[in-house]
């Protein structure tokens, strides 16, 4: 069996060992015949069976990170909207799939998934911003059932806890999008997705069991 090789882009920012190690155990868990390379290269990219954008921060730094390296936006676009290629968005990461992202001002997003990413902020001024611990998934009336959940999410259901920090959401234009949510005050997003991208608001590398179903899920996936 050939080697397929998940890339996690090094674009400085993101918990990139944590990322590397949960794909690699997740690899020898189930005997897959994986490589994890952790790259910052466009040409990794290009060549990449599956892709990981990690990300912690601001969002409009972690657009000028992208940016900054050579020729990266350009090869993701590439890869993941001509060539199909399997992505995993985590975190900032994930709110860079969006048109644009409000945080300290407008910035452009990589445009795959049309919505904005905003501030969280809840009703309930009891909850703080950043929100910051365990909370399980709630799917949307259409995705109660297993049978039409997004292949990722298979076979997570409320007893799985899954670990978020963030002070942004992302809003979709389109509720096909939003796959998954949370619940804090009120339902928030969690997972969004379309074609053979999908991201997560909260960190599966750090979500013990859970998390490395759901990676093990992605390393599965043949969209």
């Amino acid at each position: 069996m050939a080697k397929e090789t998940v890339v996690i882009i090094d674009y400085g920012s993101g918990n990139l060992r944590s990322a590397a190690k949960a794909f690699e155990r997740v690899g020898d868990e189930n005997n897959l015949s994986l490589d994890v390379n952790v790259s910052n290269r466009a040409d990794d990219v290009i060549q990449a069976s599956r892709l990981v954008l990690p990300g912690q921060g601001a969002f409009g730094d972690c657009m000028d990170g992208l940016q900054s390296l050579d020729g990266m936006v350009e090869a993701l676009n590439e890869a993941v909207l001509q060539k199909g290629t399997p992505f995993l968005g985590i975190c900032v990461g994930m709110q860079l799939m969006a048109t644009r992202g409000l945080e300290h001002g407008v910035h452009a997003g990589l445009g795959w998934i049309e919505g904005e990413v905003v501030p969280l902020k809840p009703d309930d001024p009891s909850l703080k911003v950043p929100h910051m611990g365990w909370n399980e998934l709630v799917y949307p009336s259409a995705n109660t059932q297993q049978d039409n959940r997004h292949f990722v999410l298979r076979n997570i259901d409320s007893s799985n806890n899954f670990y978020f920090v963030h002070s942004f959401v992302f809003q979709c234009i389109y509720s096909s999008h939003l796959l998954a949510m949370a619940e804090y005050g009120e339902l928030i997003p969690a997972v969004v997705g379309r074609d053979n991208m999908i991201g997560v608001q909260f960190h599966p590398e750090k979500s013990a069991k859970a998390g490395l179903h759901l990676i093990a899920n992605y390393l599965d996936w043949k969209p």
